[in-house]
């Protein structure tokens, strides 16, 4: 099973980020530090997508954002697209009276009923 640890905190990632733009290497960073050389790499390349100088990817406002959005989607649609409950407020009931429509029973058609066509 996979080990889990807590996220690593935002000063943390951008003294990363900085002593990679300052020149050190993120596998040399790696060996010294915990995290990997890959995840380096994505946190210098998410840090240069936010200040605008990298344009392959989503910034953190817009990652944030359409997560919200996503989220928000999914609890419309949750709301929405639920099957209606009988009997519920400004929800369809169940009709009271049933309408006889068969030929010879009783009941409120019956008398608009002229027999079986000629």
């Amino acid at each position: 099973m996979p080990k889990t640890r807590p996220p690593y905190s935002t000063v943390f990632r951008q003294q990363m980020v900085d002593l990679v733009h300052a020149g050190r290497r993120p596998e040399d960073l790696a060996k010294e530090f915990e995290p990997t050389a890959q995840t380096i790499y994505n946190w210098v390349a998410q840090a240069e997508r936010n200040a605008g100088t990298r344009h392959d990817g989503l910034t953190s406002a817009e990652r944030q954002e359409l997560t919200r959005l996503r989220r928000e989607n999914r609890q419309l649609r949750g709301r929405y697209l639920q099957k209606p409950r009988l009997g519920s407020p400004g929800r369809p009931t169940r009709c009271p009276t049933r309408v006889r429509i068969h030929e010879g029973e009783p009941g409120p058609l019956s008398a608009f009923h002229h027999g079986p066509a000629a």
